[in-house]
């Protein structure tokens, strides 16, 4: 394994004083991690990535994750009932804090690895490599769509739809491109603290609009629906905490990565607290027929205000996850490469390009492809349940087995063991339900006439 990941551009790790790869490996001490990292030492360098502290990465975590994926899970409540759909946002933000925790240890005892097509070489070879990089640039790139259809929204109520909503995604495509371009993260960074500042506002905003709109509504503590339909609220809060897939690279980026477990407490603490108070407060004043995006549910001046106060997060959003799909493959073209970390004319050309393809495709998609919406889910489907789920479990299997004593180290940590092949199966069975459900949806759409033409206006 060490031979084919030096043969495919990656260093590999040994402890110092251990005779090969097969001995213990701890998370590596950071003087020793720099040795090993994807960008190295800096001193010499034009440009310079590892200038993260933990709280930056925290915020850019946010930014990323808490975003309009919450818009989504009032209705999942109106869907499962208020005491299922509030246990399993709980449930699933532990969860996630959880697999943060393994994918950071995983980190720390690999630093060659920048992104999850690195991890997925360690684990799987150059197939996993491969899988796991698509993935990573697809989901990327489907996300960033995601983003401008929730602008296309903003935009749209706030000017009461007067023009072609294409045009409304055009305008919002802009920004984001220009706010992807920036080639660190550190410099995201600061653009991403207005960034929570607006989602939080804009949440308490919405659920001030549905407090003093409505009064409180009849709900359901439990509701008997098809599994269909009561998966399709699950697929809601995994979507929501879908950020896991750019742990790496924010990583990669830290000044000391081994805080970066205090970055994951924060998020997943704000996000599963943010997305329960939010979820509830707007389900019990608005009701069964709370809307998805939520804010469309409250009246036409709340709607205006919370929808205007979120833009600068959807931008924001929409621009990390671009800028995450591009450093994926720029970083894998330059990795060991002076154009990599010096302001060349081939490295600032081969960004720009880069950066411009993925908002482009984002683009395409979003006004381009009537079902887009559906796709996004199937997206979150294939590759969210993996990424924030389910293949933590594999990385630790894979360092137990390998590093620590084989079959006896998997069966004297059974404790470990068990969660580990646990989150494979969560993540496998979100998978192939999710995509079911997404795929039926789609089906059902089309029986209905509720699809779109290409590139249309409404």
């Amino acid at each position: 394994m060490a031979k084919d990941f030096e043969k495919h551009g990656l260093e590999t790790t040994s402890i110092e004083g251990s005779p090969g790869e097969d001995t213990l490996r701890e998370p590596l001490a950071e003087s020793r991690y720099h040795d090993t990292d994807v960008f190295g030492h800096e001193e010499d360098h034009e440009i310079v990535y590892k200038t993260l502290s933990w709280q930056l990465v925290a915020v850019l975590m946010i930014a990323e994750i808490v975003s309009n994926g919450m818009l989504s899970l009032p209705s999942s409540l109106a869907v499962v009932g208020i005491v299922p759909g509030v246990v399993l946002i709980v449930f699933l933000g532990v969860f996630g804090l959880f697999t943060s925790w393994i994918l950071i240890q995983f980190k720390l005892r690999h630093p060659e690895v920048h992104n999850m097509g690195d991890a997925g070489m360690i684990i799987l070879g150059p197939f996993g490599r491969e899988i796991l990089s698509a993935g990573t640039i697809i989901f990327a790139v489907f996300a960033t769509g995601g983003q401008l259809l929730a602008g296309q929204i903003a935009l749209g109520s706030l000017s009461n739809s007067k023009l072609c909503l294409m045009l409304y995604t055009g305008i919002f495509a802009i920004p984001t491109l220009l706010f992807s371009l920036p080639r660190t993260l550190d410099q995201l960074s600061w653009l991403s603290i207005p960034s929570v500042i607006s989602i939080l506002i804009a949440g308490i905003v919405g659920m001030i609009g549905a407090g003093v709109s409505f009064p409180l509504a009849s709900i359901n503590v439990t509701m008997n629906t098809s599994f269909v339909t009561a998966f399709i609220s699950i697929t809601n809060p995994v979507f929501a905490y879908a950020g896991h897939f750019m742990f790496f690279i924010l990583i990669s980026e830290m000044k000391h990565p081994t805080h970066a477990m205090r970055a994951a407490w924060v998020l997943q603490t704000f996000a599963t607290a943010f997305y329960t108070v939010f979820a509830i407060v707007l389900y019990i004043y608005v009701g069964p027929t709370v809307s998805s995006p939520a804010f469309s549910s409250l009246p036409e001046k709340w709607q205006k205000a919370a929808y205007g106060i979120a833009i600068p997060n959807f931008i924001i959003a929409g621009s990390l996850y671009a800028h995450t799909a591009a450093k994926l493959l720029f970083v894998r073209f330059f990795r060991k490469s002076r154009h990599l970390y010096s302001n060349t004319v081939l490295g600032w050309g081969a960004w720009i390009f880069l950066v411009f393809i993925m908002n482009a495709a984002a683009f395409v998609l979003a006004v381009g492809v009537p079902i887009f919406n559906y796709l996004i889910g199937i997206a979150a489907s294939l590759f969210a349940s993996w990424y924030t789920y389910g293949i933590a479990g594999a990385f630790w299997l894979y360092d137990a087995y390998t590093y620590k004593g084989g079959r006896s180290a998997l069966k004297s940590n059974w404790p470990m063991t068990g969660l580990s092949l646990a989150t494979l199966a969560a993540g496998a069975f979100i998978c192939v339900a999710g995509t079911y459900v997404t795929i039926k949806q789609i089906v059902d759409a089309y029986k209905n006439g509720l699809v779109a033409s290409p590139f249309s206006c409404h």
